[in-house]
């Protein structure tokens, strides 16, 4: 039966369920959901090769099956209600591992591989496209992998909205509803112009850095750990420059403008004659680096195996970092 049609109450039902959402569909639930991603009815319905007053239907029987509205209509904007936001985490979720199931049936029909979504902050993509190609080498084609870099705030989001399996992500605070596993620590490092002061010193205290002022990522783990660390251990100084880019951010400590204040990781590839890597202490401040994943079972048994590669071997590379590293 098309579900535009008027649907009839199944006789059949657990009285703790009401009847009505029996009646919610997939279609219903990718039309709320591409909706909303597109907020504009003709944008959404050209996306769903369907007519506006289709989609418009879909949604209003939706609205109708749940008893509530999901949107606030305005002449220029759609807004979310709050269940309309309570429902359209659940929707993305399924929608999303609908579309995963239907794309791993094609990879494993035509080219018999399992596919899978590996989300990794750009810090960290070194480590993890090593140990994939490690993994890959000890299993050729057993799986297909996507990629996703972003910050650790939207890899965390795209895994609750089932959009990644896995994510290599830095973390302050366990992610509610995620399985997390410690991977290693991150320290945060100073990059300074290497006529600085601070540049030939072999680390650097919060109290050393006086009235420098600092620039530092705008998104990530960053700003819950380079402010509130300069405020609790250093001395004060100008408000921080926030910057979305690790270019900029050595372009300001190579013409002076600032301190660089950034993860470890992000200097590995650092081969500036200008600049000048300082690690900090008094006190050590680092970010959980971690693997991240859905609580359940992974859909296969290729994508399950992987998982576990990547973390025992980040972790054991993290390990040999730390036995060769010199003493402090």
């Amino acid at each position: 039966m098309n579900f535009y049609n008027s649907i009839q109450e199944s006789d059949e039902h657990d009285p703790m369920d009401p009847p009505p959402l029996r009646a919610l569909t997939l279609r219903h639930l990718q039309c709320f959901s591409v909706l909303v991603q597109e907020g504009h009815f003709g944008r959404a319905a050209q996306r769903l090769s369907i007519t506006q007053p289709a989609l418009s239907n879909a949604i209003k029987q939706m609205e109708r099956l749940l008893g509530a509205p999901l949107l606030e209509r305005t002449t220029h904007r759609l807004a979310l209600t709050p269940l309309g936001a309570e429902v359209l985490e659940r929707t993305d979720f399924v929608v999303n591992t609908v579309d995963q199931a239907l794309r791993d049936i094609r990879n494993v029909v035509v080219r018999g591989r399992a596919h899978v979504r590996i989300g990794v902050i750009p810090s960290a993509s070194r480590q993890v496209a090593a140990a994939v190609a490690a993994f890959e080498a000890r299993q050729p084609d057993a799986v297909s992998v996507e990629w996703a870099d972003a910050p650790s705030t939207e890899l965390v989001e795209r895994l609750r909205g089932g959009q990644l399996d896995v994510a290599v992500a830095a973390i302050t605070e366990a992610p509610e509803g995620l399985a997390c596993t410690d991977l290693f620590r991150d320290p945060l490092v100073l990059v300074v112009h290497r006529d600085h002061p601070l540049a030939v010193a072999r680390s650097a205290s919060w109290k050393a850095l006086g009235s420098e002022r600092l620039a530092f990522f705008e998104s990530g783990s960053m700003p819950a750990l380079g402010g509130p660390a300069r405020a609790q251990f250093g001395e004060g100084g100008p408000q921080p420059l926030r910057v979305r880019y690790a270019e900029t951010l050595h372009a300001l400590a190579r013409s002076r403008l600032a301190l660089g204040l950034m993860p470890r990781l992000y200097t590995v590839a650092l081969h500036d004659p200008e600049l000048r890597v300082v690690p900090l202490r008094q006190p050590k401040i680092e970010r959980r680096v971690v693997l991240l994943r859905r609580p359940e079972p992974l859909r296969s048994a290729a994508a399950r195996a992987l998982a576990e590669f990547l973390g025992e071997r980040l972790t054991a590379l993290a390990a040999r970092r730390r036995a060769a590293a010199p003493a402090a």
